[in-house]
């Protein structure tokens, strides 16, 4: 039986994204909880990167125990393959992006044998193929902002560490950032800047609480902020509150996003997501 054809109000499919396969190139320990993975390849050529400091991609992953390895058609294996087996997709931020050489650097928080992406960098040797899209990205540091605030946990070191050199010489900088302890501090760019303060905080067990202390805490510079908090979901909720109800931040000053959520894999927490803005948005009607 022949399909109807489509009405004119039938969502157009969406066009299949680029797949670039690389190849890793180092794998560098940063700290004990954080890898560096250098990857490049023709791929690469055109990717586009550079316009945000948030920039990400995709990683294309097999599951463990899969039948195939990078290069593979996503498409094609969702046909074949029972879901379980499926590739699956984690996001990182681009730490550095060297069009020249079509190569990409990636930094990776690892919890040893924890999730998908972790474990992946863990075993990671030169040579080794890794499929990934994108880029995608919204944020850079406003130029016309007084000061620039930056806070979020260890997964939001990279876009950080891309962003400070965005933010001229001499402007003020305050960045509060949660790590599991000093050995997981490292160093960050500009930290000897006189403008440049940084807040460790290393109680991850009452995340959002100590984010919102610190924060109360700390004395802003006088003029308007710009400022970028992403991380563990609830924690990145509770902080925008903080900003925007007691601080009053206005929506245009602020980037706000949860990368992550606690108790929940990446899936998951897509699924969640739209549920996740629906309350932020409410947070902000309360203003």
């Amino acid at each position: 039986m022949a399909e109807p054809p489509a009405t004119p109000s039938a969502r157009p499919a969406k066009p299949a994204r680029r797949q670039i396969v690389t190849r890793v190139e180092s794998v560098e320990r940063l700290t004990p909880g954080m890898l560096r993975i250098v990857v490049a390849g023709d791929d690469l050529a055109g990717f586009g990167a550079g316009a945000f400091s948030d920039h990400y991609v995709k990683l294309v992953l097999p599951p463990a125990g899969a039948p195939y390895a990078p290069p593979f058609d996503p498409e094609q294996l969702k046909a074949e393959l029972p879901r379980e087996q499926w590739p699956r997709m984690r996001t990182y931020t681009v730490r550095a992006w060297e069009p020249d050489a079509n190569r990409l650097t990636l930094d990776f928080v690892v919890h040893g044998d924890e999730g998908l992406a972790g474990p992946w960098a863990a075993a990671a040797q030169p040579g080794d193929l890794l499929q990934l899209v994108g880029p995608g990205g919204s944020y850079t540091p406003d130029p016309s902002a007084d000061w620039h605030l930056f806070v979020g946990d260890a997964s939001v070191i990279p876009a950080i560490q891309a962003s400070l050199p965005r933010v001229a010489a001499g402007v003020p900088v305050r960045i509060v950032l949660q790590v599991d302890g000093p050995q997981e501090r490292q160093p960050l760019v500009r930290s000897d800047d006189p403008a440049v303060e940084v807040v460790w905080l290393h109680d991850a067990a009452h995340g959002a609480e100590q984010f919102v202390d610190a924060l109360r805490a700390l004395e802003f510079p006088p003029g308007r902020v710009h400022a970028f908090v992403h991380g563990e979901a609830t924690a990145v909720r509770e902080v925008r509150r903080h900003l925007v109800l007691e601080r009053g931040v206005a929506r245009e000053q602020l980037s706000a996003s949860g990368y992550w959520k606690l108790t929940r894999s990446d899936e998951d927490w897509r699924a969640e997501k739209a549920e996740w803005n629906r309350l932020v948005e409410a947070d902000e009607a309360a203003a």
